[in-house]
């Protein structure tokens, strides 16, 4: 039997997936088990135990669509998972020809399935975390799901693409502690914390405890890092040290690929990070994550485990905007004092 699921296109959804695609696995233990997934982030899956095969998807176009019919249509596959809710992604499956096809009823796609499985309806105003969203979908299904955590497992090569990468640029892991930090955000610049307060806590916990930061994103996310050199050099100005000639501070945004991501981020002692992708890598590689939230909703996107989530409780959070319309009173309310005694507080309880 051969098994296909179809994962999320964003990185922080395909994280949140991991322990509803767990379940498939354990569920159709004797099958083959492929995932096809964005091409970009496809390989992560060489870091998720029990995946067989890895299809690598690329763009939403006409042609794109039609190459990924013909693709996953040579694979004979038996049954689809879906875990978007996207039309296209039903529509794909259906065409190319897979008898079973399973997914969430929704984007007007259910004649498209041979099991449609409605969305739960949950009691009050707050919605499930999106890990339990997709654990809802293989209970659904009749899979049981045991309400693990997302995990990822990184391999020999990730390791050494990311301490390949540190020792080109002669980045210092043997003194301090070793900081890993996303200041980008995919949905949006509402999801960011000021770059000039990432500066303060990364100039602060060099001088204070001699730490190494490295800064990991996307190309989307330049600006941010960008900025943050720029404020770094605005701040070191009295000379007693200079972090940006030092071998304790590099900005590798938008230098990495999902694999040497992976092999960086594994090596961190702790992560700071806005609301991303990036966060949830982070918690599933079992890096304990500081995560400052303005817009988005703790309650349905937070990292999974024992992490320490920032928030400023005004009224008007969480608007889920991109762009705040007023003052981002969310955000720059969150102090670097505030980060800075939770990750030294996140060092504390590694190292005990």
């Amino acid at each position: 039997m051969r098994v296909l699921i179809r994962t999320p296109n964003w990185l922080g959804d395909i994280v949140m997936a991991l322990p509803a695609t767990a379940a498939v696995r354990r569920h159709f233990s004797s099958a083959t088990l492929c995932v096809a997934a964005p091409v970009a982030l496809a390989p992560l899956f060489k870091a998720v135990e029990g995946i067989d095969e890895i299809i690598g998807l690329s763009g939403h176009g006409f042609i794109e669509t039609k190459q990924e019919i013909t693709t996953i249509a040579k694979e004979n596959f038996d049954t689809a998972i879906l875990f978007p809710n996207s039309f296209r992604s039903a529509w794909v499956v259906y065409r190319a020809g897979i008898r079973e096809r399973w997914g969430y009823k929704s984007d007007f796609r259910g004649w498209l399935l041979s099991r449609a499985i409605r969305k739960l309806k949950y009691e009050g105003t707050g919605q499930r975390h999106q890990v339990n969203y997709y654990e809802d979908l293989v209970r659904g299904l009749g899979i049981d799901s045991n309400k693990t955590n997302p995990r990822l497992i990184p391999s020999q090569d990730m390791k050494v693409l990311g301490a390949d990468l540190l020792d080109r640029r002669n980045i210092a892991r043997d003194s301090g502690p070793f900081i890993g930090i996303a200041p980008g955000a995919a949905y949006g610049h509402a999801k960011r914390w000021s770059p000039l307060r990432f500066a303060e806590v990364i100039l602060r916990l060099y001088r204070s405890i001699d730490a190494t930061c490295v800064l990991v994103g996307s190309n989307a996310d330049r600006d941010a890092g960008s900025a943050i050199e720029s404020a770094l050099l605005t701040l070191d100005h009295d000379g007693r040290k200079t972090l940006m000639r030092s071998q304790k501070f590099v900005n590798l945004i938008g230098m990495t690929d999902i694999s040497a991501l992976i092999g960086i981020v594994s090596q961190c002692q702790v992560f700071l990070s806005n609301d991303s992708g990036a966060m949830h890598l982070a918690s599933a590689l079992d890096i304990p994550v500081t995560a400052v939230f303005g817009p988005s909703d703790e309650f349905q996107t937070s990292p999974v485990g024992r992490h320490t989530i920032l928030v400023n409780p005004v009224r008007c959070r969480p608007c889920l905007l991109r762009e705040c319309p007023i003052d981002h009173r969310c955000m720059s309310g969150i102090s670097s004092d505030r980060v800075i005694e939770a990750l030294e507080q996140q060092l504390v309880e590694a190292t005990s």
